[in-house]
C-alpha cells in the first residue's frame, strides 16, 4: 500500500529561508524553514493526505497505533513503533553543539528522570524517550558544512600552534589565555589525549556558563581575535578559524566557539554523507541535506545555544576519542541505486536515480516499511500490490507487503527503511 504523506516545515531560528521551499517546489514562507519531519515521531507526525484510505487516521502515528500489523508488518507490530525518522534539513545558520546517547544511556536516563518526577516538557529534561539517536546526513546542496567528532590530536596541536604564532605577532600579545587553554588540554596527568579533551570541554562549559566566567571569557575573546589574524587565515586550518568568526557573530562569548576548534570541520559535497554514532559531538553549520535517524528526541547540548546544557550528563555521553571525519561511503547496489548503510538496524537510506544510470527502471529490495521522498522531477513507484506517481517534493509511506520497489522517472527517490 502506498500512502501519500506530508508535513509542515518547522520554523527553528537556525533554518534557511528558501532551501526547503526550493526542494519542495513551493513558495517560501518568509521565515526560517529548518526541518520537514517524515515519520511517526510524536513531536511532529506526518499528516496523511487522504485519511479515508487508512480508516480515517489523520497522521502516521495515529494509523500505526490503530493498525500496527498492516502498517508496520509482523516484525515491528508488537512495539507499534516506526524505528526511523526521515527529515529534510536546511541550515541557514549553526545548530547547537550536541551529542546523542547509546541505547543503554537513553534507557537509564529516561527511567531516572521519570523516577525523579521530571515532566517530559521540562526545560531541564535530557531524555524524552528510551531510545538512542544515531543519525545520517547526506548533502543535497552543492556544499554542506558541519562540525563532527574530536579531530586528531596532531591537528589540535597544529591549531594551538597557529594561535600561538598569531598571538606572538599581535600588537598586544596575551599568551596567558593560550597557556590556560593548553593547561587544560594537557589534562590532570599532563599527557593530554582524551583526558585532556574531556577536562577542557568540561572546564569551558561549566565555568563559561556560571563558574569562573572571567577566565573562560578571556580565552574565548582571545581565540576569536586570533582566528581573524592573517596567520590564521593563511593556515591549514583556515576553514576552522573562519568558522570561529562566524560562530562569534551568532553566539558572542559562547564557550562552544573554542570547542569548535577541537572538532573536525567537515565540508560535504552533494551526495556525500556523515554518519554520527552515539557520543559524537557535532553541529550542522549550513546547507541542505537529507537526514535519517533513529526515531528519538534525546539531545545533550554542548554550546552554541540558549537551551539547557547539563554539563555532567553531556560529559558522560560524549566520546572523546579523536577521529577522522566520520564519512559514510555510499554502497552501489544496482543500476541507479546506492545505499547508505550504517551499523545499526534502525535504518538504511537509498538514493535512487534511474535516469542517471541510463535505466528505465531501478529496483530496491526493502526489509520492512519505507518512506519515499522525491527530489526534482516526478517518479513512479511500483510494488507487489500497487503503484503510485509521486511529484517533486512529494512523499509516500510504503507498507512492508509491497516488498521490492521498482522506481522509474527522471527524478531522485530518497528511500528510508529499516536495516536488514
Amino acid at each position: 500500500m502506498f500512502v501519500p504523506i506530508r508535513n509542515t516545515p518547522r520554523d527553528y531560528a537556525w533554518g534557511a529561508t528558501d532551501l526547503i521551499a526550493g526542494f519542495l517546489g513551493t513558495s517560501p514562507s518568509g521565515g526560517p524553514e529548518a526541518e520537514v519531519w517524515l515519520g511517526a515521531h510524536a513531536g511532529s507526525p506526518s499528516q496523511i493526505v487522504d485519511p479515508s484510505a487508512v480508516g480515517g487516521a489523520r497522521d502516521l502515528a495515529e494509523w500505526l497505533a490503530a493498525d500496527p500489523e498492516g502498517a508496520l508488518g509482523a516484525d515491528l507490530a508488537a512495539e507499534a513503533r516506526l524505528p526511523f525518522l526521515l527529515k529534510i534539513l536546511a541550515a541557514g545558520g549553526p545548530l547547537s553543539l550536541q551529542a546523542h546517547p547509546t541505547p543503554e544511556q537513553a534507557r537509564a536516563g529516561y527511567e531516572r528522570e521519570d523516577g525523579d518526577g521530571k515532566a517530559l516538557d521540562a526545560y531541564d529534561r535530557n531524555y524524552k524517550d528510551r531510545y538512542h539517536k544515531p543519525e545520517l546526513i547526506v548533502a543535497v546542496s552543492d556544499e554542506f558544512d558541519a562540525l563532527s567528532g574530536f579531530r586528531p590530536l596532531a591537528e589540535i596541536a597544529g591549531v594551538v600552534a597557529t594561535l600561538r604564532a598569531a598571538d606572538a605577532a599581535d600588537e598586544q600579545p596575551e599568551p596567558g589565555a593560550l597557556d590556560l587553554l593548553e593547561q587544560h588540554l594537557a589534562g590532570e596527568d599532563g599527557q593530554g589525549g582524551q583526558g585532556g579533551l574531556e577536562q577542557t570541554v568540561e572546564w569551558l562549559l561549566r565555568d563559561g556558563r556560571g563558574g569562573d566566567t572571567g577566565a573562560t571569557a578571556w580565552v574565548v575573546e582571545r581565540v576569536v581575535r586570533l582566528s581573524k589574524s592573517a596567520l590564521a587565515e593563511a593556515s591549514d586550518y583556515a576553514l576552522s578559524f573562519a568558522t570561529v568568526a562566524d560562530l562569534a557573530e551568532t553566539y558572542p562569548g559562547d564557550p562552544g566557539i573554542v570547542i569548535s576548534l577541537l572538532l573536525n570541520r567537515v565540508r560535504l559535497r552533494r551526495g556525500e554523507a556523515l554518519y554520527l554514532r552515539a557520543g559524537n559531538i557535532h553541529a550542522y553549520l549550513s546547507g541542505l541535506g537529507i537526514e535519517l535517524m533513529a526515531a528519538s528526541d534525546n539531545v545533550l547540548r554542548g554550546g552554541l545555544t540558549p537551551k539547557h546544557i547539563d554539563v555532567s550528563e553531556l560529559v558522560d555521553v560524549l566520546d572523546f576519542t579523536p577521529i577522522e571525519p566520520p564519512r559514510l561511503a555510499p554502497e552501489p547496489v544496482g543500476p541507479g541505486v546506492v545505499a547508505f548503510r550504517p551499523d545499526v538496524p534502525d535504518f538504511v537510506l537509498f538514493r535512487v536515480e534511474p535516469g542517471a544510470a541510463g535505466a528505465d527502471v531501478s529496483r530496491v529490495e526493502l526489509s520492512g516499511p519505507a518512506i519515499v521522498l522525491v527530489e526534482g522531477e516526478a517518479i513512479r513507484l511500483k510494488g507487489a500490490h500497487g503503484e503510485v506517481g509521486v511529484p517533486r517534493g512529494g512523499a509516500v509511506y510504503v507498507t512492508p507487503d509491497e516488498g521490492a520497489l521498482s522506481v522509474s522517472g527522471a527524478g531522485v527517490a530518497w528511500i528510508a527503511s529499516v536495516g536488514a
